[in-house]
């Protein structure tokens, strides 16, 4: 398993290499902040609201944008210098830390259980998570739905070691998912809410009861301890994204929905099982992140030990 870890890391920080090369032109750059995102979330809102490139222009710096298909990837392009700032769910940062990554977290979302789940294709057999014992069971590695797996099957009592963990991004998941090749689907929103309108695919379990998933905002240690005041206005103005967002979830899917490639209706179902709130650490999350962190330690997921509170930025650090 510990190879198998190993093998992983070193293709990720390979193909991170060519998004570092990609903006290796801001390396030079002193004025400059470098934030990694996803096709879906509130750095995507705050993007395409424009709002963060004058507050911090009139500090003297701009604002360069680089975009990852998933939470693994951008923070492996942190811990290489890549990117200054970036968002994922829980668990990418719980590897990232395991292998060494200088990350720190500065803020999160409050828990959105339903924003991931177990799907089945709406004709299977199976009925609850117990029924996943031996069967294949799609997932992004490394992602938010590998600790929701690991955690449905503790409480239905099957082990991790039952089920036949298939590997796979996003877009491959759903099309081995559609075709047969899975049994299962464990996938965030919003292709959770693409693939239960587009196949009507059931849920077995949701977060609720057995995750928090959270989303966690980023940066390196260096960054935060050489600009404390950059990263209190970007969490400034992504708080006032999320502000908009939550008074109003039918403009913000209007908004998304092209970007993302889905439907306005489909987007807004996504939205309504997001959290919003972009908010301090917490000695409750941070315990709660520590958690996830110890859950994978057991299962040989994560190679050593970590500490969560050794890399949270606290309220007025």
């Amino acid at each position: 398993m510990r190879r198998i870890i190993q093998r992983l890391i070193a293709a990720i920080v390979l193909s991170i290499g060519i998004v570092a090369a990609a903006v290796g032109t801001s390396y030079g750059q002193d004025k400059v902040v470098r934030i990694g995102y996803q096709k879906y979330g509130k750095l995507v809102l705050l993007k395409s609201k424009g709002t963060l490139e004058p507050k911090l222009a009139a500090v003297g710096y701009k604002v360069v944008w680089t975009e990852f298909p998933s939470g693994p990837p951008l923070l492996e392009a942190l811990n290489v210098g890549a990117i200054d700032f970036g968002n994922t769910g829980e668990a990418p940062p719980i590897f990232a830390q395991a292998a060494g990554a200088p990350i720190q977290y500065v803020a999160y979302e409050p828990p959105a259980p339903k924003g991931e789940a177990i799907l089945v294709p709406k004709d299977s057999p199976l009925k609850s998570v117990a029924d996943l014992k031996g069967k294949k069971v799609a997932l992004n590695k490394g992602s938010n739905v590998h600790y929701l797996l690991v955690k449905a099957l503790e409480k239905a009592g099957v082990k991790y070691s039952e089920i036949e963990p298939v590997f796979l991004a996003p877009a491959d998941a759903r099309a081995a998912f559609e075709r047969g090749a899975v049994d299962a689907w464990v996938i965030w929103d919003p292709f959770q809410a693409a693939a239960e309108a587009a196949t009507e695919a059931r849920t077995l379990a949701d977060g609720t009861d057995i995750v928090a998933n959270y989303q966690f905002y980023f940066s390196s240690k260096k960054f935060v301890e050489a600009n404390p005041a950059v990263i209190d206005a970007v969490l400034a103005e992504l708080s006032a994204v999320d502000d908009w967002a939550k008074g109003d979830i039918h403009a913000v899917a209007e908004q998304l929905a092209p970007s993302i490639g889905l439907s306005v209706p489909v987007v807004e179902v996504a939205l309504k099982r997001q959290s919003y709130g972009i908010k301090p650490l917490t000695d409750a999350v941070i315990a709660d992140q520590q958690r996830v962190a110890d859950a994978f330690l057991a299962l040989n997921l994560i190679p050593k030990s970590i500490n969560i509170s050794d890399v949270a930025r606290k309220p007025g650090s």
